[in-house]
C-alpha cells in the first residue's frame, strides 16, 4: 500500500543565519545556501505528488533585520522566483504567492506577477510563497474584504472567512515542518493550521536533506489524525 502522504505541506524554513554564523559566514551566504535548499526539497516534492507546498520565505516581522540583509533576501527572491519559472511551468506546477503586498518594491511584485501568470494553467501541484506574510494580518486582510462586501453577521460563516483567505480554495496544511529546533509556528497559516500535525526537526534548514524530509514523512503516516473526535 502507497504510505499516507500530506496533500498539503507546509515547511517554515529556518535556521539560515545561525547556519551561517555555525560557520564563520555572513547571514547573506546562509540564505543563499537556504534558498539552494529550498529547490531541492521543492523538486522532491513535485517527484513524491504532494498536491500543494506552502513555504515561508519572508515575514512582516523580517523587515526588522539590518538593511542589507532584507535588500539581500528581496534580491535573492527576486532572482529565485524569475529563474525558477521554465521549471515550474514544465512541472506543471502552479505558483502563487500568500501575504501582503505592502513594502514590497514594484521589481518584486512584477516578479511575482509574472510568475503566477505564466504557471497559472499547472495542473499537477502549487506552490504557495509566503513573501511578507504574518497569519495576524492575513486574517485582518480576510475580514476587512468581508467588511468591503458589504456582509452582514449573519451571512459570514466559516467559509466565509476561509474564502477571504490567501488560500481560499486549498485544502488546509496536513502536515506543517518547522526546521532548527524551534517548536512554534510563528504565525504561519493560524487560521488553516488549527488540524495540522506539527514536526520539529532540529536540523538547520540548509542541513535539511530529502531523507530528513523522508523521515518527517514517515512519522506522519504513522500518526493516527483526530479532528475533534475521540
Amino acid at each position: 500500500m502507497t504510505p499516507r502522504l500530506p496533500q498539503h505541506l507546509g515547511i517554515i524554513m529556518d535556521g539560515n543565519r545561525r547556519w551561517a554564523k555555525a560557520r564563520g559566514l555572513s547571514a547573506l551566504e546562509g540564505h543563499r545556501a537556504g534558498y539552494e535548499t529550498f529547490k531541492k526539497i521543492a523538486d522532491y516534492c513535485y517527484d513524491l505528488k504532494i498536491k500543494v507546498l506552502s513555504i515561508f520565505a519572508f515575514s512582516t516581522e523580517n523587515w526588522q533585520r539590518p538593511k542589507a540583509e532584507v535588500d539581500f533576501l528581496m534580491k535573492l527572491l527576486d532572482r529565485g522566483i524569475g529563474e525558477n519559472v521554465p521549471d515550474f511551468i514544465k512541472k506543471g506546477v502552479a505558483v502563487r504567492f500568500i501575504g501582503s503586498r505592502e513594502n514590497l518594491s514594484a521589481a518584486v511584485c512584477k516578479s511575482m506577477d509574472e510568475a503566477a501568470s505564466k504557471t497559472s494553467h499547472g495542473q499537477n501541484g502549487i506552490l504557495n510563497i509566503a513573501i511578507n506574510y504574518g497569519g495576524h494580518n492575513e486574517i485582518l486582510r480576510a475580514a476587512q474584504k468581508i467588511v468591503a462586501a458589504g456582509l452582514s453577521p449573519d451571512q459570514i460563516s466559516e467559509k466565509t472567512i476561509a474564502d477571504a483567505l490567501d488560500t481560499a480554495g486549498q485544502p488546509d496544511p496536513d502536515l506543517i515542518i518547522r526546521t532548527s529546533g524551534e517548536q512554534r509556528l510563528s504565525g504561519f497559516l493560524p487560521w488553516q493550521s488549527v488540524y495540522s500535525e506539527l514536526y520539529f526537526s532540529p536540523k538547520l534548514w540548509p542541513d535539511f536533506t530529502t531523507q530528513d524530509l523522508d523521515v518527517a514523512l514517515a512519522d506522519f503516516t504513522s500518526r493516527q489524525r483526530r479532528f475533534g473526535g475521540s
